[in-house]
């Protein structure tokens, strides 16, 4: 449904069954286990078939500790673009507490009346983890329709009216029992065969179909992971109240407090993150990606991610110089291979990696004095005067792609 969006998967469970359906021959690395001994999340990952990425199962999975956020602050720091979908084990252990913690969206499966028990078991955990039931979603799973209980009430209806009763949400979407899908699983091969290439035109594949487009919404319409969004807010406790909130209290580029020196303040949208750029730090990227004619320290600058550049087909990043009254002066624009110096930055600023995103702005402006932490009221008034001028010329002058002689080829 998105080709351009990576999909990792990783099971806490000891089936095997990811393996099994995504392993392009013998699997090799580092076990799912590595995200709790220390290992890089994105190096842990391998490709797998149909494009998908996942993390070796292990068969003696142990806890390392009982810190419930372990998990929560590996991810955090985590390089893994994309989604990742954590398959837990079917029980209220450790590895299942720690997904809990970390989950943007929780999806339980239910298909009778002792499944909605543990659906409520389920939620207690999320909100013992500092989760909010509001990220929990039960899914009607394995329903046979011919199967009615009194009065001609379907399975369907009834999970449904008893899962609300309990104040669950519940999907709109059920997973039907169908035995030419159980038979994908069941075979003299080791491979498990997916719904995806194997199960079309059966109603479980057009449901799958269902799930996964309410997923990417859900992930389309968060501006930052929540469990991200958790991390810069510890980070930021320290700083004062006024904008605390959205307000990151290390320079993107060098990770040492700002401001300090020289500084450009910088506001993402639509995420509202904001924060401080040491010019020094602005200049050393500049120069290493051959744009030093946009290093002028007294202009402003609007970031546009997932802009066209050279070739409509390669997402980009587009950096344009605007005047003090927002007019536009010079493009760049640089394709993702070649933006890595600006990677710390731009995921900072919007809460996502480059990839992830599409036309997302940040404008980045002079500021001639910073009292304290954060822009007073009337530095902030004239930073919005500037934004909202960037944003303008952003919609009239860079929509479209810009003509090759205006354009800068960083790989050349």
């Amino acid at each position: 449904m998105r080709e351009d969006l990576p999909v990792t998967i990783a099971s806490f469970d000891n089936h095997f069954s990811v393996d099994a359906m995504f392993a392009i021959g013998r699997t090799r690395g580092v076990s799912v286990a590595g995200l709790f001994a220390g290992a890089a999340a994105g190096e842990l990952a391998q490709l797998g078939e149909y494009g998908v990425q996942f993390l070796a199962s292990e068969r003696r999975l142990e806890p390392p500790d009982d810190d419930l956020l372990h998990l929560s602050r590996v991810l955090a720091h985590a390089d893994l673009p994309g989604i990742l979908v954590l398959d837990t084990r079917p029980v209220l252990d450790y590895f299942t507490r720690c997904a809990l913690a970390a989950a943007d969206l929780v999806i339980v499966p239910v298909k009778d009346r002792p499944s909605l028990t543990n659906a409520s078991s389920v939620r207690a955990a999320l909100c013992e983890a500092g989760g909010e039931g509001a990220r929990m979603w039960l899914l009607p799973s394995l329903i046979d329709a011919r199967l009615k209980l009194r009065e001609g009430i379907g399975l369907h209806e009834f999970l449904t009216f008893s899962a609300r009763e309990r104040g669950h949400q519940v999907l709109d979407i059920a997973i039907a029992k169908s035995p030419k899908v159980e038979g994908l699983a069941t075979g003299f091969s080791r491979r498990v065969h997916p719904v995806l290439t194997h199960g079309r035109g059966t109603a479980v594949h057009r449901q799958l179909r269902a799930l996964a487009d309410f997923v990417l919404k859900q992930f389309e319409a968060a501006p930052t992971p929540v469990n991200r969004q958790r991390h810069l807010e510890r980070a930021a406790a320290m700083l004062p109240a006024g904008r605390r909130l959205r307000m990151l209290p290390e320079c993107p580029l060098c990770a040492q407090r700002s401001p300090g020196g020289e500084v450009r303040f910088f506001e993402s949208l639509p995420s509202r993150r904001r924060g401080y750029l040491h010019q020094r730090c602005l200049t050393r990227v500049f120069g290493q990606t051959g744009l030093a004619q946009f290093d002028s320290g007294t202009n402003p600058l609007l970031f546009v991610i997932g802009e066209v550049g050279l070739a409509e087909e390669h997402s980009s990043l587009g950096i344009h110089l605007l005047s003090a009254g927002g007019e536009l002066i010079e493009n760049a624009y640089l394709p993702f291979s070649s933006a890595e110096a600006f990677a710390p930055f731009l995921r900072s600023a919007t809460g996502r990696l480059p990839q992830e995103l599409h036309r997302h702005a940040i404008v980045a402006g002079p500021v001639e004095a910073v009292p304290g932490q954060t822009l007073d009221p009337d530095g902030y008034r004239k930073f919005a005067e500037l934004r909202k001028r960037a944003l303008r010329t952003m919609l009239e002058r860079i929509g479209s792609a810009p003509p090759p002689d205006r354009a800068i080829d960083a790989e050349r």
